[in-house]
């Protein structure tokens, strides 16, 4: 009998959406405990064996505190393949929003005064590849099921998980959603990686990125299109700051300067 590969899932932080996603695989769930040997998965086990040597670890959420840094670089050393799990991991997401504007300081004293902390020193959060190699990734906030147990699969075979190359645009065109944009919003949906089924357009609600930029795409004249349609540039990057983190910030700015 084939031995089944193991799995370690890891949270750092963020609102444990992304595990949650995983849990709320109901009619899947059996089938995904049969299929790999999980040693650890505090958001659903109590037995959790954190000295496990892994094949696959998932990791949720951003990195903001020196423990938090030493233990993901543990995870590393006991995984074989590590997966950052989600939009914080990828990204930093919202909690990485202002990453990077020389800030951060100002605001952690304005929330915590002259707070000492001696469990963990807090940081500027940041997604766990700033601190290691990261092997592949799972996009979303949460990730949407399908997107998630293919790459679960494909993970247990070894395999590099593989995503769509359409953006959520082609979701809305496939619900027959009006363009936002034709109504004046701005809206991230040509721009932003597809497989969410486009929830928010379909309730009127601009796509603000939450699953990250898409790599095919033709970013500048789709910039170019905002700029005509009279979005500003601070406004766009406003609005990828949310969930996109820094290095999709510096990538959109970089494009807008040669607009």
């Amino acid at each position: 009998m084939k031995k089944r590969p193991t799995i370690g899932i890891y949270g750092f932080t963020g609102c444990a959406g992304c595990q949650l996603a995983l849990l709320d695989c109901e009619d899947e769930l059996l089938d995904i405990f049969s299929a790999l040997d999980i040693k650890v998965f505090y958001e659903a086990m109590s037995n959790n064996d954190d000295n496990a040597l892994v094949d696959i670890a998932l990791v949720e959420g951003s990195i903001n505190t020196n423990k938090q840094t030493q233990e993901l670089k543990e995870i590393r050393e006991k995984a074989k393949v590590l997966v950052a799990f989600g939009s914080c991991s990828n990204h930093g997401c919202v909690q990485a929003m202002a990453l990077g504007d020389g800030e951060w300081e100002q605001r952690f004293k304005q929330v915590y005064g002259d707070m000492k902390f001696t469990v963990a020193i807090p940081r500027e959060a940041q997604p766990i590849h700033k601190f290691v190699k990261v092997d592949a990734y799972i996009p979303g906030c949460p990730p949407a099921k399908p997107q998630m147990l293919r790459a679960l699969t494909q993970l247990m075979h070894g395999n590099q998980p593989t995503y769509t190359n359409s953006p959520v645009c082609l979701e809305c065109m496939f619900r027959e959603n009006e363009c936002l944009l034709y109504n004046g919003k701005l809206c991230l949906g040509p721009l932003t990686i597809g497989g969410c089924t486009a929830p928010c357009p379909s309730h009127n609600i601009p796509c603000i990125g939450c699953w990250g930029i898409i790599d095919e795409a033709n970013h500048i004249s789709e910039l170019k299109l905002l700029k005509e349609k009279g979005f500003k540039a601070e406004d766009i990057i406003r609005r990828f700051r949310i969930f996109g983190g820094s290095d999709i910030v510096e990538k959109i700015q970089k494009l807008l300067e040669v607009i």
